[in-house]
């Protein structure tokens, strides 16, 4: 009997820590003004990847080193990314300092017409590859536009703030694509996200903790 009440008491004391933890990391917080900011970008296939590198491109270079993950069989948004890059560059005179950026490529979450209970298991698969690489990398910011991949790497960065390695901001922009409703990745982050930026005013009515700013994309 007294065991099983130090293991009630010791579980209790787990789930209250953990709520402790959720809320200092999902609540207010104040941003510090930094000189770089290490940026983690989630780059998705088709139309995600050109609205999020548009967003990329309008960004300083302050916003460095560029960390963009894929997926591990998307070579259309690797050379897109690279040739994003490489086109900074070149526009630049040679005395400017150029962020540096790195791609990285993990297991795609979810395929297109997949189903969604096996998405559940391709999702925990990524989170094997997912929760290393952000480790690893240690962001101090994420920004992502609704390709099935990034949730994994949102999660993963939300674990960081809960392990107490490091709060880690978070940024989801829903498609311009998105009038009425939401994707299946914003109405998962917009719970996680730090800010959850909306580009229609349907949306921000549907979603008054959302911010809208127009379209920026």
């Amino acid at each position: 009997m007294v065991s099983i009440l130090i293991l009630a008491a010791t579980a209790g004391g787990l789930v209250i820590l953990l709520f402790q933890r959720l809320w200092t990391v999902l609540g207010p917080h104040h941003v510090t003004p930094r000189e770089s900011l290490r940026l983690l970008i989630v780059a998705g296939s088709g139309g995600h990847t050109t609205e999020i590198l548009r967003l990329v491109g309008s960004l300083s270079n302050a916003y460095s080193p560029r960390h963009y993950v894929i997926a591990e069989s998307d070579e259309m948004s690797a050379k897109k990314i690279h040739s994003l890059e490489e086109l900074s560059r070149a526009q630049n005179d040679s005395t400017t300092e150029y962020p540096k950026y790195h791609v990285h490529r993990i297991p795609r979450s979810r395929e297109v017409r997949q189903s969604w209970l096996s998405s559940v298991f391709t999702t925990f698969y990524s989170m094997w590859f997912s929760f290393p690489l952000v480790l690893r990398i240690k962001p101090d910011l994420v920004l992502c536009n609704g390709p099935g991949t990034c949730v994994p790497i949102c999660v993963s960065a939300l674990l960081l703030g809960i392990l107490g390695v490091k709060k880690v901001i978070i940024v989801y922009v829903e498609s311009i694509c998105r009038v009425e409703t939401l994707s299946l990745s914003g109405k998962i982050l917009r719970h996680l996200s730090d800010y959850f930026i909306v580009q229609w005013p349907t949306l921000k009515e549907k979603y008054p903790k959302s911010v809208y700013l127009g379209r920026i994309v």
